[in-house]
Formats: C-alpha cells, structure tokens, sequence
C-alpha cells in the first residue's frame, strides 16, 4: 500500500466513526450549537462538504477548482461561512447524504492524481498526500466540536499520525496568522502515538523542543483544547510561545478554547 493509498484509508475510516454520532441524530440536535461561535452541528458537516467538494474538485477539475475559489481570494474564511448558505436548505438527511457522497468523491479524485504531480489549493499547489492529510485535520478539529456538543468521546488511533505530519509541516501557520516572523530555528517534536510508539521529527539536538500524547498535541494545533488542558510541553522560550499559537490551519486562529472549558467526555 504506497502511502496515499494508506492516508485515504485512514481518511474514509475517520469519516466513517463521526458519521456514526451523527447519523442518528434527530433534527433538533442537528441544530445545537458547538463550540465554535455561531456554528451548529450542521454547519459543522456543511463546512465538511463544502470542503471535502473543493478538494475533490481541485483533484479533479482543476480550472473549476479556480472559478470555484476566485471569490476567496480576499477574504477565505469570510468565503467558507458564505458557502455555508448553500446548505442551509437541506434537510439533516440530504445533507448527511451530500457529506457521504463528496467524501467518497475526494478520496475517488485524489487517488486518480498522477503521481509525482501537485493538485492546486488555496495558497499553493500540494501533494495530494498532503491534500488528504488536511482532510484528516479538518474532520479531526470539526468532528471534536461535534463530540464536545454532544458528550461523546471519539476512538483515537495512530491514524492521528497524519495529522501529527501535517501540524508539523505547518508549524509557521500560528506565526503568519497572527503577521508574525516565524523562527528560522527549526524545532524537535517528540508526539506519542495511542499506541505507545514515538512519532520524531526535526533535529535530535534541537534547542526548540515539543512532546507530549498524540491526540493532546492534536487538539492543541486544531485549537480545540487550552494548553492548560493538555499533557504538551515545550522546552525552549520559542517552543514555549508556540503552544499559545499553534494552529494546523489557515486564516484567522479564531477564539480557541478556555482552561478546563470541558468537563470530561462519555465514551
């Protein structure tokens, strides 16, 4: 299995476990509000659809990705919440529907990319590896907002390995979002998967240094758990800076989330 093929597997298996908390949803709960101000449950998974179909179209079509995105230009995020009027119509089944069938779609489209070849995105061209992981990262951090609405506690596994990748890969975004420099020094992660096994990256003699549990540095670089909450250290005063600023996305880093804001979710 080469390793996109491994990434859309891990992709479609964690579409798969939030469909399974919202699936059974009544229309009510489809319409409670998450964390994320101003967002329901459904607008959680119409952000997903719209975002998975803009991946699946960049693989795809690319000159209709370009039409798709030229309004974004200027202001993304202002952009991603109007495209969340497209939905606003739908019934929780058809839109349930729409999120299963463009999940489907972008792993369908990624997978028939050339290798060796980029796909265009919003900023600049990626590996559709590195496309999929981004999708991990999305349903990771929108799938958390809908398991803190609704109490429930997700399954966290060494497909948070992609994600882990990503986050590193992007270290800079927390620094560009808010106009700041990001260092030159580069930095030592130290992540430990749910399975026991540490996940290296960046120099072994570095001074800048972040380790801690998988699924808590996750939650931290998607912003949907304090530091204070989480088992992340740093050793370093950049490192140090890092944890209040990580973010494994784009644009504006929004509010976050407050110290011990969650009391401990059921499985």
């Amino acid at each position: 299995m080469t390793q996109l093929e491994t990434v859309l597997r891990d992709l479609t298996a964690e579409g798969e476990q939030l469909d399974r908390v919202v699936a059974g949803l009544d229309a009510d709960q489809w319409n409670l509000p998450t964390p994320a101000p101003g967002w329901t449950i459904r607008d959680q998974i119409a952000h997903l659809t719209f975002v998975f179909r803009l991946a699946a179209t960049a693989a795809s079509d690319p000159a209709a990705f370009e039409a798709m995105t030229a309004p974004a230009k200027g202001n993304f995020d202002a952009a991603v919440n109007a495209a969340l009027k497209m939905f606003e119509n739908d019934t929780p089944a058809e839109l349930l529907a729409k999120w299963r069938a463009v999940r489907a779609e972008v792993v369908e489209a990624l997978a028939a990319v050339p290798e060796g070849t980029t796909v265009p995105w919003l900023v600049n061209p990626l590996p559709p590896v590195v496309l999929a992981c981004a999708g991990i990262m999305e349903q990771f951090a929108h799938g958390q907002d809908i398991a803190d609405t609704l109490g429930v506690e997700f399954e966290r596994t060494d497909r948070l390995g992609h994600l882990v990748v990503f986050a590193v890969l992007t270290r800079d975004f927390g620094y560009l979002s808010r106009g700041l420099t990001p260092p030159a020094e580069e930095f030592r992660f130290e992540i430990t998967a749910p399975s026991g096994q540490v996940w290296a990256y960046g120099p072994e003699d570095a001074e800048q240094r972040v380790s801690g549990p998988a699924a808590d540095f996750c939650l931290l670089v998607t912003r949907r758990r304090h530091r204070d909450d989480l088992a992340v250290t740093a050793v370093g005063a950049e490192a140090d800076r890092w944890l209040d600023i990580a973010q494994a996305y784009r644009g504006p880093a929004g509010e976050g989330r407050r110290p011990g804001q969650f009391a401990p979710a059921r499985v």
